[in-house]
């Protein structure tokens, strides 16, 4: 899988972004699509090759993996990676939308289109709350499908077209288990800083509107 875009995304955002925001940037980048690409991507390659069942009853483990597995870890870490980025296209959408009013109208009627204030200041508070949000989402996801952020070693399946109950082994239970806890953490750092992010710039912003009040009020 490529991810020049995604790359080309994050490089995009921190032009525009705040000190936090570029914190962001460096740990989604660096904590997780390169380690999503340099290592968790080999340990799940062959995930449904290395389930093993004590049967061999044909479509049984195939069943039983489909039940445990419903969606690939690593294809479920990849989406949300691609979702919760995408909200930053927003922020430089609204940045190509400045820079071609000026180039329209033929004069500078920004101090810098790239300055998070007035209508880019929405639009960035937007996309902080959707990547929040999305952040928020995929771990609940993520606990529904799997019942919590566990690997275990032993499954029990009995569905059909299995005769009985039988036990399933995961393979590298305790590797998975441990980049899936990266991928909690990092998550969970994401969430924090995209709500630190929020709170500086409203508050930044409440400063800036009061200051502007009493200034008008003395003059």
């Amino acid at each position: 899988m490529s991810w020049a875009f995604l790359c080309d995304l994050l490089s995009g955002v921190n032009k525009y972004s705040t000190g936090i925001g570029r914190i962001w940037v460096a740990v989604v980048f660096l904590f997780r699509l390169l380690v999503y690409v340099a290592a968790a991507e080999n340990i799940w390659k062959h995930e449904h090759d290395e389930f093993e069942c004590n049967i061999q009853q044909p479509g049984c483990e195939n069943v039983c993996f489909d039940h445990f597995f419903p969606v690939s870890h690593m294809r479920l870490w990849a989406l949300q990676l691609i979702m919760v980025s995408t909200p930053s296209l927003l922020v430089i959408f609204h940045v190509a939308y400045r820079e071609n009013r000026e180039k329209h109208h033929n004069q500078k009627l920004y101090k810098n289109p790239g300055k998070i204030d007035g209508g880019l200041l929405c639009t960035y508070l937007i996309s902080l709350i959707l990547k929040t949000g999305l952040e928020i989402f995929f771990l609940v996801l993520f606990y529904k499908l799997y019942n919590g952020f566990k690997i275990p070693r032993l499954v029990k399946c009995d569905i059909k077209p299995c005769p009985n109950t039988v036990d399933c082994y995961i393979s590298k239970p305790t590797e998975k288990m441990i980049f899936l806890y990266f991928l909690v953490a990092t998550s969970c750092l994401c969430i924090i800083l995209n709500l630190s992010e929020l709170s500086y710039l409203m508050f930044k912003y409440s400063i800036k509107c009061y200051l502007k009040r009493n200034v008008k009020k003395q003059q």
